[in-house]
């Protein structure tokens, strides 16, 4: 938009906190394609499990949180979507933020232990 206003590069660059390459490259995508944003997110495979397959899967975890990932593959090939494989399925669990813990194991106090604490309170 400045330089749309005409302030020069090199205030443009001064004002927005970038290099006047940046600013040169970034007016000329503009002027020539009329959109900046960057295609960059699109490359690669696309995902096997779409964002409705990743609610799916969330619910399918939330039914039962000590299913493994092979009981939960199972579940998931046998509704309407295309089969996924065990990877896949953990691989999307991890990106989800849900991953398996085992809780800690703790030994059982002692006498001396009751005693002591006793003796602390």
């Amino acid at each position: 938009m400045a330089r749309r206003l005409g302030t020069s590069i090199t205030d443009t660059a001064r004002l927005v906190g970038c290099s006047r390459c940046a600013v040169v490259s970034i007016h000329a995508k503009w002027i020539n394609d009329g959109d900046t944003s960057s295609r960059r997110q699109d490359v690669g495979r696309p995902r096997v499990i779409k964002e409705k397959g990743r609610r799916r899967l969330s619910r399918l975890v939330k039914q039962n949180r000590r299913q493994i990932v092979a009981q939960l593959t199972a579940q998931y090939n046998a509704g309407p979507s295309t089969s996924v494989s065990e990877r896949t399925v953990q691989r999307t669990l991890l990106d989800m933020g849900l991953c398996s813990r085992r809780p800690t194991r703790v030994p059982l106090l002692t006498k001396n232990h009751r005693q002591l604490r006793l003796q602390w309170a």
